[in-house]
């Protein structure tokens, strides 16, 4: 997921569009506060920024975003009508992770979000998970539902751990089975199920986030 946070709805659908086009998924929106309630929902894998914004500009969002241990890893892309050296340098400075000038071509645009985003992917083993108020930080092996710390065992954290790493695809019981305990057998499935079941009893309010695919498995997230 892509945000594409612009104010200009003519500049934004195009980016949409042409961001959907290509293959990525891609959602607009207009202001800090949209930016904000999108980011309680779901964290994107990059975050395109315009600076002139009503309310809140682009500078202050991207000084929140690297503050916050939820989103300071998100790789963002200023883009924007401001060309002055000085302005690149206070975004650059500030975080971001690339600036472009409008107006732009839609290919060299593509070019340089592939670009960041093949950059981030070498950082790819996160340190924290979150979605949907459920937070899980693998350094410090700690779990918040909410602002609520939630006790699990080693076994539990890492089966968290598995299904956040894989936000949006369904995980086959087999598969966790391998992953978490080491070893594959159909008639030890069960083993997968009871943690689930005491897993999402943990996680209260967050429990609801662990879906049963009939059939199949479970997973975290649509696809």
């Amino acid at each position: 997921m892509i945000y594409c946070v612009e104010d200009e709805r003519n500049i934004r659908e195009l980016l949409v569009y042409t961001l959907g086009t290509t293959g990525f998924e891609a959602k607009g929106l207009s202001d800090g506060k949209e930016l904000k309630k999108a980011l309680k929902e779901e964290l994107p894998e990059l975050i395109l920024l315009d600076i002139m914004l009503p309310g809140e500009d682009g500078y202050s969002l991207l000084e929140e975003l690297k503050k916050e241990p939820c989103t300071s890893e998100i790789p963002v892309i200023m883009v924007t009508a401001k060309e002055a050296e000085y302005d690149k340098v206070r975004g650059l400075e500030g975080g971001a992770d690339d600036y472009i000038t409008k107006p732009f071509g839609m290919m060299e645009f593509l070019a340089r979000v592939k670009a960041v985003l093949r950059r981030s992917k070498k950082h790819a083993s996160k340190k924290e998970y979150c979605f949907k108020g459920l937070t899980v930080n693998v350094e410090r092996h700690q779990v918040f539902d909410r602002d609520r710390a939630v006790e699990l065992t080693l076994k539990e954290f890492d089966l968290l751990r598995y299904l956040m790493e894989n936000k949006g695809i369904v995980l086959s019981r087999d598969e966790i089975l391998e992953k978490i305990w080491g070893y594959e057998c159909a008639g030890e499935t069960r083993t997968v199920d009871v943690h689930i079941r005491t897993l999402r009893q943990k996680l209260g309010d967050s429990g609801f986030l662990i879906e049963t695919v009939r059939g199949v498995g479970y997973r975290i997230g649509d696809s």
